[in-house]
């Protein structure tokens, strides 16, 4: 049986550290850009309506820490003002922004947890991963399928897309008139991430 002084153990423990972190590959990391936007699309019991935060440009870093060959953690999130959305129709905007209890809960979020299938080399690429979308006070995981596109050299379009429904977040869906107009439930969320690699 194999045993160490403590000097021969400690050195041994000393260059197995050095030799993994020499082997673990460096995060990729993205800082945000202009270009970024998040889009709702609903709908009613007599039309549709679609709504964005347009050009959100923070300069948020989401970085990528691979678990196995092609699973990564993400760390990082988009914080969005609600009273950023646009119904383009007056009315809509402001119930959509009352719905989403706009005065006590101003801002809401999406953290990106993980991503799988990427593969750093390939300039385009259908991936999965998964989210936590924090709204009016209350956070749900969701899983979300992507569509990765490489502009250029260190230019990436990452666009996330997942249907979610007002009832996920305790909140009751927008209605108008008596009653008479009533938004669906279901909202399709788009966002997209224009980022450059650091």
């Amino acid at each position: 049986m194999f045993s160490c002084t403590r000097y021969t153990c400690l050195l041994i423990t000393a260059c197995i550290v050095i030799l993994s972190a020499a082997f673990t590959p460096a995060p990729v990391q993205w800082v945000i850009i202009k270009g970024t936007y998040l889009k709702v699309d609903g709908s009613t019991n007599i039309n549709k309506f679609s709504c964005e935060i347009d050009n959100y440009n923070n300069p948020d870093t989401i970085q990528l820490t691979k678990n196995n060959s092609l699973a990564f953690a993400m760390k990082g999130n988009l914080s969005l003002n609600v009273e950023g959305f646009d119904c383009h129709n007056a009315m809509m905007t402001k119930d959509l922004r009352k719905t989403l209890n706009m005065q006590s809960f101003p801002r809401l979020s999406i953290r990106f947890l993980s991503l799988n299938n990427f593969e750093e080399t390939k300039a385009t690429q259908n991936l999965a991963g998964w989210v936590e979308i924090e709204i009016a006070g209350v956070a749900r995981k969701f899983d979300v399928n992507y569509q990765y596109r490489l502009i250029d050299g260190k230019t990436v379009q990452l666009k996330g897309i997942r249907a979610i429904n007002f009832s996920d977040f305790n909140l009751l869906p927008p209605r108008k008139l008596g009653g008479m107009i009533k938004a669906n439930d279901r909202l399709d969320v788009e966002f997209q991430l224009i980022m450059k690699t650091l």
